[in-house]
């Protein structure tokens, strides 16, 4: 619990929660400090929960892999509004503070400093929102990290088709009447509506046509994916959600950003079209940053490559090969 919590748009929470998984052990240079931490943060409407699958967990956290929990202490929070964190439906509805990115990086930091007693991380890495987190950590926290991975994502605001999509979704639950402002007593229809649009951004071609080859699969498929969501997804938590991405920019201040970046999309994202050169234009501002574009294949999920390590985890070892060695720990 995170006391006195104040948000960017002025408001304000007595207590704010900050639910947090970690893997591990925290180990101490000669100084006292700990050394061995690596932040992973989630994407829109995730959690923590996410990093524990076997397309992620199972490529990086074993023994002699790239974040092999026998050397490092992975640190899974939930952000604000999202998962076991406090968030609209608890009870505060749209009652509940507005928040936006630098007010989750900032929880974060305090889970992170308050909590655990971390003042230096060995990683911040991240995927679609997540990695959008982990550009502004470089920014707002320039010297507490060794390295930054961002996955799926781009340093500068959200324009063009990521944010007409992301307006489509926050307007299917505003302009619904049976959300009541927000004071709904059951899941109103334009929460499906929104969540079709989540699909929409987070799929991809090659995947869908491969595992829905027919009309019934493909009419199977959705329905499934949407029936799910619709049990488990509030429709105040993904409209906050989403609204928080609203000023989101770090383009202004790449300079700021010291340690070395390693920032990983993959050519068949929508939300992060390639074709737009945003990222060839912006990574030559990062001191120390390099990009890389996966191409598409069998293997990719669009959006979704981000948690599909195989794909990635090589380049992602090297990168962290580079850092500078880790002082004697124990």
């Amino acid at each position: 619990m995170l006391r006195g919590f104040r948000f960017t748009s002025g408001e304000s929470l007595p207590g704010l929660t900050v639910h947090y998984r970690t893997l591990g052990q925290p180990r101490r240079d000669a100084a006292g400090v700990v050394r061995n931490v690596v932040l992973i943060l989630h994407g829109t409407t995730g959690s923590g929960a996410q990093f524990l699958t076997r397309a992620f967990a199972g490529e990086l956290y074993g023994r002699g892999q790239p974040l092999d929990t026998t050397v490092y202490f992975v640190v899974l929070p939930d952000g604000i509004g999202h998962g076991g964190s406090s968030r609209p439906s608890e009870g505060l509805h749209a009652h509940f503070p507005h928040y936006d990115y630098d007010d989750m990086v900032d929880a974060q930091h305090r889970l992170l400093v308050e909590g655990l007693g971390v003042t230096h991380l060995r990683l911040v890495m991240g995927t679609s929102m997540g990695g959008m987190h982990s550009w502004v950590w470089g920014e707002r926290y320039p010297d507490f990290m060794d390295g930054i991975v961002p996955l799926a994502s781009v340093p500068t605001a959200i324009v063009g088709r990521n944010r007409m999509m992301r307006r489509m979704a926050m307007d299917d639950i505003r302009d619904d009447p049976a959300w009541h402002n927000g004071e709904y007593t059951s899941p109103p229809p334009g929460l499906r509506a929104a969540l079709q649009m989540l699909w929409i951004m987070t799929s991809a071609p090659l995947v869908q046509h491969r595992d829905a080859p027919t009309r019934e699969a493909a009419d199977s498929a959705i329905r499934a994916y949407l029936d799910a969501r619709m049990r488990t997804m509030d429709a105040n938590d993904m409209l906050y959600a989403f609204d928080a991405s609203r000023d989101y920019d770090p383009s202004p201040q790449l300079e700021r950003i010291v340690a070395p970046v390693l920032a990983i999309n993959s050519a068949d994202d929508a939300v992060n079209p390639p074709e737009l050169g945003l990222m060839e234009r912006l990574m030559p501002r990062v001191k120390r940053g390099r990009y890389l574009l996966l191409p598409i294949s069998p293997q990719t999920r669009g959006h979704g490559t981000h948690t599909v390590a195989a794909v990635w985890k090589e380049p992602f070892a090297a990168f962290l090969a580079t850092l500078p060695p880790l002082p004697p720990l124990h």
